[in-house]
């Protein structure tokens, strides 16, 4: 008898899916880090792991691109995380969250599970951090009411006064550091994928 095939997971969104990270005098390398690689790390033998992350895309181009680079490959899981850039143009969470839901609800009527993860904070633009905190209630609001596991990045990488992106997580203030994704892995892990 044939094996069951492994389980595949697709990591779904922009940079922050891609794992950009700025370089710095320390490491003056661009390179990416997503944080798909530390989850496959954690899962083993136990899921497929692909990473579909996109620098500087818009929610509403991760809607265009969803069929081809999710549906298609009829993933068990996606993992989606979107809106980080929308939010820098100038964007309203009420238009962002549409195209968020449009993803989840078309992923569930193809079958496959869905994973919503919120946006980060931002370091040296106080004035945008209102915007996320209400982006990230719409989305866990949605999530809530189609019973979709949420994970809630923004207030695990963020200063608990200020509500800034704590430095240990980033080093340009809008991009993850290796210890910002690796933290967003082990979310995912134990929230929603360590009994794969």
């Amino acid at each position: 008898m044939p094996a069951r095939p492994l389980p595949l997971i697709i990591c779904f969104g922009d940079s922050l899916t891609a794992g950009f990270q700025s370089p710095t005098a320390e490491s003056a390398d661009y390179q990416e880090t997503p944080y798909g690689r530390f989850l496959a790390e954690r899962l083993g033998d136990r899921a497929r792991v692909q990473i579909s992350g996109v620098c500087g895309e818009l929610t509403a181009e991760m809607v265009e691109r969803f069929d081809r680079d999710v549906v298609r490959h009829r993933p068990a899981w996606v993992v989606l995380l979107g809106g980080s850039n929308d939010l820098g143009w100038n964007l309203q969470p009420a238009e962002i969250i549409r195209n968020l839901t449009a993803m989840y609800e078309r992923a569930v009527k193809a079958g496959i599970r869905v994973a919503a993860v919120t946006v980060p904070s931002i370091r040296g633009f106080d004035d945008h951090i209102a915007r996320r905190h209400d982006l990230n209630t719409l989305i866990a609001d949605a999530c809530a009411h189609r019973n979709l596991p949420c994970v809630d990045l923004f207030t695990a990488t963020a200063e608990p006064d200020t509500h800034r992106l704590a430095a240990p997580y980033s080093n340009d203030g809008l991009h993850l550091t290796t210890a910002g994704y690796d933290l967003l892995a082990r979310l995912l892990y134990e929230q929603v994928f360590k009994d794969l």
